[in-house]
């Protein structure tokens, strides 16, 4: 994923710029089929890239950046776009690519310090991914049946500090 080969939120390809090199090294290795897999961020910069591709291509000949021949057998970039967000947030899927793994390691690492928090008497906090969805928070507290889930859909009141307190002393 993006995350591992560092190009996750990658600034140089929101500029001009950048999708110009980017359309350079798709066009110097032949490479003229993209599978994007990703959320908000990767699939609207695939569009834009879409959008952009003629010109980008144009712009390269015009610079000497590909040869005449290189345009002509680029001419067509295909894009398959396809969701991929640990957030599950897509409508008309069941479920995203990403959200299953995500869950799943999270429910081991809940098993894994389960043990521990039990022997030691203590309470664990355990923070999830999931920028501004909380449907991982919310599937995880309700395998692991938490005692307290904060979900960005449902903000906590103003006093659950004292709430939670009182809840973990009775």
């Amino acid at each position: 994923g993006g995350t591992v080969i560092g190009s996750a939120r990658c600034q140089d390809f929101r500029t001009r710029e950048g999708r110009l090199r980017a359309a350079r090294n798709l066009v110097k290795r032949g490479i003229t089929n993209l599978c994007v897999i990703g959320g908000d961020g990767s699939l609207t910069g695939a569009d834009t890239f879409r959008a952009e591709w003629g010109g980008l291509l144009a712009e390269l000949l015009k610079t000497g950046g590909i040869t005449a021949e290189e345009a002509q057998r680029s001419s067509h970039l295909n894009i398959v776009g396809m969701v991929g967000s640990i957030d599950n947030d897509f409508c008309g899927t069941d479920m995203t690519i990403g959200t299953d793994s995500a869950l799943h390691r999270i429910i081991e690492i809940v098993d894994a310090i389960s043990t521990t928090a039990q022997s030691h008497q203590r309470t664990f906090v355990l923070e999830v991914m999931g920028r501004h969805c909380g449907y991982l928070a919310l599937i995880t507290a309700l395998a692991c049946g938490a005692d307290w889930v904060f979900i960005p859909e449902s903000p906590p009141e103003d006093d659950w500090e004292e709430h939670l307190c009182r809840r973990l002393t009775e």
